[in-house]
């Protein structure tokens, strides 16, 4: 039970750290999906439903198929092969129409050009991901796929979560923030996951010599004792 705990603690922390989102991001595809009354808040929405869309049906899934390959249980060649013919789509589903809404959309005043600045950086940072990790597993570089993926997931996938937090941070201790403040919070968010899974990507680099290492003086010693 205990390992089982830690195997899953990981990959449920990242789906809880993404539910309010992704609850706010179904909420939105339904009301799309029916025949809303227009209003001052959707009316944006229901102008050009289709990136908006797209963004939602490539994210949902991105966040949670994401989060599972975290479990070690779950990393068997077939699972992952499977995962990730779906993750790639889907986390390019999220760039592009991140991208197309970004430079299409009628976006509130409220976003300013800096923030939208940071989403088109963002969302071809994103596409690059997902396209570099793609060809690096088509190489074999698993290490190299794995460490783009890992940024691809942290950016798109986890930031929303990210910004979630620092805007009820900044709104409960100073109140509603100005355009400015908003474009730094939530590039800030985007800076500080990208950070995080940097240093898991060294951290991985770094244990994998000593496992190998480890795997190989085990390996040695059944041979020495079948010897």
């Amino acid at each position: 039970m205990p390992s089982t705990m830690r195997q899953v603690r990981v990959p449920l922390g990242l789906i809880l750290f993404g539910a309010v989102p992704v609850a706010f991001a179904i909420v939105r595809a339904v009301e799309l999906a029916s025949d809303p009354v227009v209003t001052p808040d959707n009316a944006r929405f229901l102008a050009m439903p289709a990136p908006i869309l797209l963004h939602i049906y490539g994210g949902v899934p991105y966040v949670v198929l994401g989060a599972l390959q975290f479990v070690p249980a779950l990393r068997r060649r077939s699972w992952h092969r499977l995962a990730g013919r779906l993750l790639i789509p889907c986390g390019l589903a999220v760039g592009v129409s991140g991208v197309w809404m970004t430079l299409r959309g009628d976006l509130p005043a409220t976003d300013g050009t800096l923030l939208n600045a940071f989403r088109l950086i963002v969302g071809g940072f994103t596409i690059a991901a997902m396209v570099l990790g793609f060809l690096a597993v088509r190489r074999r570089d698993i290490a190299r796929h794995r460490a783009w993926m890992i940024r691809g997931y942290a950016v798109a996938a986890m930031g929303t979560g990210t910004q979630t937090l620092f805007f009820g941070l900044w709104v409960g201790a100073v109140g509603e923030p100005g355009v400015t403040t908003k474009a730094l919070l939530m590039g800030a968010a985007w800076a500080v996951n990208l950070a995080v899974a940097e240093r898991l990507i060294r951290r991985r680099r770094s244990t994998a010599p000593r496992r190998a290492g480890a795997a190989l003086l085990q390996s040695a010693h059944g041979s020495m004792e079948r010897g």
